[in-house]
């Protein structure tokens, strides 16, 4: 046989064996004694504790209380991951308006909201924003980026919510109808214009006549021929 075959001597009793990574050494796999046992099920345990634990499936005991719910836990562990949600509570809690929140983020922005800060400012025209996102959709009107384009005919948008709107045309989707006559619109837009034909509510208020309208652009039509 070859180098590699060739079998070697055991230091005792000078028998032959090929050397193996699978050799297994006695005892040396064997698992820890299992001696503490349910009576209940008769599952068993290496360590008492872990039977005190499994015997509460059984009696149902919930010796971990939380302190601010009153709820319980058959182990402390799970008391401790229930309460970091008291935890979060407390940290986010808004004293100006009450509501909580565990995202730091969303606190934040409540606090804006709360207060009317609005740290985001527009360096063309100097308007201001209380997020970040409003204001790059904003700078897209000084820009002219118009990164939403539509599939069907290649026509593009600023914002995301104007190119769903538009699909519409290519679909016939009417979501928006209205509870008066039954009229369908593509953009809810569209329907609070129509629904002051109902109401006869004209919010635009011509400052120089005082005839009024019920859309911006009636308005703004009205003032030009002025």
């Amino acid at each position: 046989c070859s180098e590699e075959e060739r079998p070697t001597l055991s230091q005792e009793g000078g028998q032959s064996s090929r050397h193996s990574s699978h050799l297994v050494v006695p005892g040396h796999h064997q698992s820890r004694e299992k001696a503490y046992k349910c009576g209940e099920c008769g599952r068993s345990f290496s360590h008492s504790s872990n039977l005190i634990r499994h015997r509460r499936i059984h009696t149902g005991e919930r010796p971990y209380k939380c302190g601010e719910c009153g709820k319980s836990f058959s182990r402390s562990n799970n008391l401790g991951r229930h309460q970091m949600i008291h935890d979060d509570e407390r940290l986010c809690k808004r004293s100006e308006c009450g509501k909580s929140f565990r995202e730091t983020s969303r606190l934040i922005q409540q606090k804006r909201n709360c207060t009317g800060e609005q740290p985001y400012v527009c360096e063309e025209c100097g308007k201001n924003f209380s997020r970040r996102s409003n204001l790059t959709r904003h700078k897209r009107i000084h820009t002219g980026e118009r990164p939403h384009k539509c599939p069907e005919c290649g026509k593009s948008f600023s914002q995301r919510s104007h190119l769903n709107v538009h699909k519409r045309i290519h679909t016939g989707q009417r979501p928006y109808k209205c509870k008066e006559c039954g009229k369908s619109f593509s953009d809810r837009s569209n329907l609070n214009h129509h629904q002051r034909i109902h109401t006869g509510e004209r919010p635009y208020l011509c400052e120089e006549c005082g005839k009024s309208f019920s859309r911006r652009s009636h308005l703004a039509q009205h003032q030009q021929r002025q």
